[in-house]
């Protein structure tokens, strides 16, 4: 029985570790032909080796699927573009992109350097603006193509010491959105997933006071294998109503986020003085604030199931 990407191409980036790879071996496994792209570098971005994206091809290649190892950085415009080529140059044609690759540096928001703050937006935002522009054009001409995006609940939420990207992965969600809506006439569909999943990138998380040890341990028992089926989907013409979204995977639980809505309104006809916010606007608006310490543990606080 035919995969469901039987015959089609998909690229990833961040492909040699972690969810990345999981999201390659389960497309491969589907039918794709994939071009895994990872250049080794750490968790912060230094360094670089061949090792992870040659493995995770050669586990592809040997379970009798079709796979191409690209060593490429995202962050670099030449590089992510040769991510596309080499996807057109290998298996003819381009039939979705998956923007996992990222990086971390974090830091209190007093003590991050800007050169913190640029390494991770260069390849968590940039890196994903990169791929998914060297892929449209293609996209454009065939009349379709699938972008899946790796957001976070550190930007869709919050999260403490992580305010690059935090706002690099909030950021991806609005280019996700228009992405959506400009490509959305010519089929070409884009798409968010926060993943939930115990991986390099999250085995730097402080676990320190019970509750980050209780945090910790959560994520331990999420495997980055479960995030790959929605990715699948998602790249599969079976998805092509879906566009526009923001998805979340927890385990075995997968989640709708909303975009943000007005929750409350209040009309003064006279017009507002700051006194008159003080005095009614605000205790009307209070029950309805975010908590001001508010991180992605508040919103799931319960075992993943």
């Amino acid at each position: 029985m035919a995969g469901i990407l039987e015959g089609k191409v998909v690229a990833v980036t961040g492909a040699g570790r972690g969810i990345g790879r999981e999201v390659a071996l389960l497309c491969a496994r589907e039918g794709a032909a994939v071009i895994v792209n990872d250049p080794g570098v750490a968790q912060s971005g230094d360094g670089g080796d061949s090792g992870p994206a040659e493995t995770t091809a050669s586990e592809i290649r040997a379970s009798g699927g079709r796979a191409f190892a690209n060593l490429a950085s995202v962050a670099d415009p030449v590089g992510a573009t040769s991510i596309i080529e080499d996807a057109i140059a290998q298996f003819g044609r381009i039939d979705a992109v998956v923007n996992n690759a990222g990086i971390l540096r974090d830091g209190m928001w007093h003590k991050m350097s800007h050169a913190d703050w640029t390494s991770v937006i260069d390849v968590n935002l940039t890196g994903a603006f990169n791929v998914s522009k060297a892929a449209t054009p293609y996209f454009r001409e065939q009349q379709s193509g699938s972008f899946i995006h790796f957001t976070s609940t550190s930007g869709l939420i919050g999260n403490i010491g992580q305010a690059n990207y935090s706002t690099a992965k909030l950021g991806l969600v609005a280019l996700s959105h228009s992405i959506a809506l400009d490509m959305a006439r010519v089929g070409v569909r884009s798409n968010c997933i926060a993943p939930f999943a115990w991986s390099r990138m999250t085995a730097s998380i402080p676990a320190e006071t019970p509750a980050q040890k209780q945090r910790v341990e959560r994520l331990k028992s999420m495997s980055a294998d479960k995030i790959a089926p929605l990715v699948a989907y998602l790249a599969s013409d079976l998805a092509k109503a879906v566009n526009n979204q923001i998805f979340a995977v927890r385990k075995n639980e997968i989640v709708l986020f909303s975009k943000p809505r007005p929750i409350r309104s209040m009309v003064n006809p006279e017009g507002w003085t700051p006194q008159s916010i003080a005095d009614e606007l605000i205790p009307a608006f209070s029950a309805s604030f975010a908590r001001e310490d508010e991180v992605t543990a508040h919103v799931f606080p319960y075992d993943p199931i």
